[in-house]
């Protein structure tokens, strides 16, 4: 599933549509996790583009009259074209500009969203309970400290909890705990400010740097013009089962907690 830097790279790839105004909008499969709604090809009808922003793992075009909500789901990827090419077989979604290029979703499995969030996206139903983005300075580790004094599940799922934090998937959840030298199964409410300010700055550290490594490309992800990302070739333990950890050689752990697969080291992650 493409997480947050997959999702902001993604945005980030689209900026040059910005200004531009729509020409068309071509709905070929309405059946995604929820419905297209089968009046957008009227409502973004000459709309310009005046913006593009990530919520979570939500990125959010606003136009003239609204604003939309596209998710990736599961296996979702937009591409960017410079004309409108023939569709593929999982291209279910154009928006095409007066420019001629293309913003195209494709999605096999179909878990994906676009949605219509109107003029207040921030109390759309799927944005209106989302915690602080992990980057901001909202998110500081006595804000986490305070967060989960009372939760007793283990901090790798906590962290994992979009009202606590958003955008926080599984790989990247992974690999801040063993930076953080935290195990995973460590109940939440074990741990000290001080492992806390620890978490908050791994997650931090770790974000960014798959950001600048252009994400993580395991099965589907790449960037809107077709390049993968590299953040992979980093991995300390996700994927990494049975393999020697880097930094004392122990064996990579892998174990299911919150029905995800959970790589740690037991040896650095206390």
């Amino acid at each position: 599933m493409p997480e947050l830097p997959e999702v902001e790279i993604t945005r980030q790839g689209l900026l040059p549509l910005i200004n531009q105004t729509v020409s068309r909008v071509v709905i070929r499969n309405p059946s995604m996790r929820w419905p297209i709604p089968n009046h957008l090809p009227t409502t973004l009808a000459n709309q310009s583009l005046l913006s593009l922003k990530r919520r979570a793992k939500y990125i959010l075009a606003e136009f003239e009259n609204g604003t939309l909500l596209i998710h990736l789901g599961m296996s979702g990827h937009i591409s960017l074209l410079d004309r409108n090419y023939p569709p593929e077989k999982h291209d279910h979604f154009d928006i095409q500009f007066q420019n001629h290029q293309v913003l195209r979703l494709n999605d096999p499995r179909r878990f994906g969203a676009v949605l219509w969030a109107g003029e207040s996206p921030e109390t759309h139903v799927l944005l209106s309970s989302l915690g602080p983005e992990p980057l901001s300075d909202a998110f500081n580790g006595q804000y986490l400290y305070e967060q989960i004094r009372k939760r007793k599940a283990a901090i790798k799922v906590t962290i994992m909890d979009a009202k606590l934090v958003v955008g926080v998937g599984n790989i990247y959840a992974n690999e801040s705990l063993f930076r953080s030298r935290i195990n995973p199964q460590l109940p939440a409410n074990q741990l000290s400010l001080k492992q806390c300010e620890r978490l908050e700055a791994e997650i931090k550290t770790t974000l960014a740097a798959a950001l600048k490594a252009g994400g993580s490309s395991l099965r589907d992800f790449a960037a809107v013009n077709g390049k993968p990302g590299y953040f992979q070739q980093s991995y300390f333990v996700y994927g990494r089962a049975d393999q020697p950890c880097k930094v004392c050689s122990n064996l990579i752990k892998n174990i299911r907690l919150g029905q995800r697969s959970t790589f740690f080291c037991q040896h650095c992650q206390k």
